[in-house]
């Protein structure tokens, strides 16, 4: 009996700013007769856009995006799209990124050094109605992260403002630049600097601008 004939095809949608990443998961997934690759995109915003007209079965997205991280990028989708399964395939696998991906709602999430075979496996195991973590995850919570909602981490309690400061200090701009950005006064800047080192836990502005880029906060 034909297998692509006996069971439906997964409709997957590639996210990732690299286009030979792109190409490379492509191949891999397709290797299995089952699975289809329909798109690829490689900002979060593409990556909505494109779940929004292609309405994939899964999404394999990285969390470091142009325009829009992969956990807020993850987040939309799945308003859109609620049915939608999402693995996360980074090469960061801190428990802050896992923690974040499974309250965003991520499926899996599985690290781009793994084995080939380990991300059709997580294709497979989420399909089925499962998650999947990579091993070097597994000291993460997932039940906790998902259903205990606890109390909020560091990032996700940072406002908008904050995160638009943050944004700008890693951009290169001073406190007086990002002042007249934003209709503010320079100590306001230097208030809103310290308050995010506070609630990041970090001692300086370039440690602040290292966790950014460390957490996906601000793309490379």
């Amino acid at each position: 009996m034909n297998i692509s004939s006996a069971a439906p095809l997964r409709r997957i949608l590639v996210v990732d700013d690299h286009r030979i990443v792109c190409e490379g998961l492509t191949l891999l997934l397709e290797r299995h007769p089952c699975n289809k690759v329909v798109g690829t995109a490689a900002t979060g915003t593409a990556a909505v856009d494109a779940a929004q007209r292609m309405r994939p079965d899964i999404v394999t997205m990285d969390l470091s995006l142009p325009d829009m991280n992969g956990i807020d990028a993850t987040e939309h989708i799945l308003r859109i799209l609620p049915l939608a399964r999402v693995i996360i395939l980074s090469a960061s696998h801190t428990s802050e990124h896992v923690y974040r991906a499974m309250r965003a709602g991520a499926l899996g999430y599985v690290i781009k050094d793994a084995a080939a075979t380990e991300l059709v496996e997580a294709v497979a195991r989420v399909m089925a109605g499962g998650r999947y973590l990579s091993p070097v995850c597994a000291g993460v919570d997932i039940e906790g992260a998902v259903n205990a909602m606890p109390a909020q981490s560091p990032i996700e309690s940072l406002s908008a403002r904050e995160r638009e400061v943050l944004h700008r200090v890693c951009a290169g701009s001073s406190s007086a630049e990002i002042a007249r950005q934003l209709s503010l006064s320079p100590k306001t800047i230097d208030t809103y600097r310290g308050r995010l080192m506070m609630k990041l836990g970090v001692p300086n502005r370039t440690a602040l601008i290292r966790f950014a880029i460390e957490h996906s906060l601000f793309p490379l």
